[in-house]
């Protein structure tokens, strides 16, 4: 599935407007990377699928606090 494990990001749904003003359903895909982090506290490399914002976030408050605050993703099931 397409979530953040950091943020919690989803997909979006919104619309494509042409230049006449029709609209079609479209979907709004957040930016997913896959990413690995080493982990001081564990010795060990993590594997997370996260958005850009979320290695911005890792990258600002640390891995560990950033996991210990990782958001739930919302609209999984």
């Amino acid at each position: 599935m397409k979530v953040c494990e950091i943020t919690g990001k989803v997909a979006m749904v919104g619309n494509n407007v042409s230049h006449s003003n029709h609209k079609t359903k479209r979907k709004f895909n957040p930016n997913l990377r896959t990413k690995r982090f080493w982990s001081e506290e564990e010795g060990r490399w993590i594997t997370l699928k996260v958005s850009a914002a979320g290695i911005k976030t890792i990258n600002k408050k640390g891995l560990a606090a950033a996991l210990k605050g990782a958001a739930l993703p919302k609209n999984i099931y």
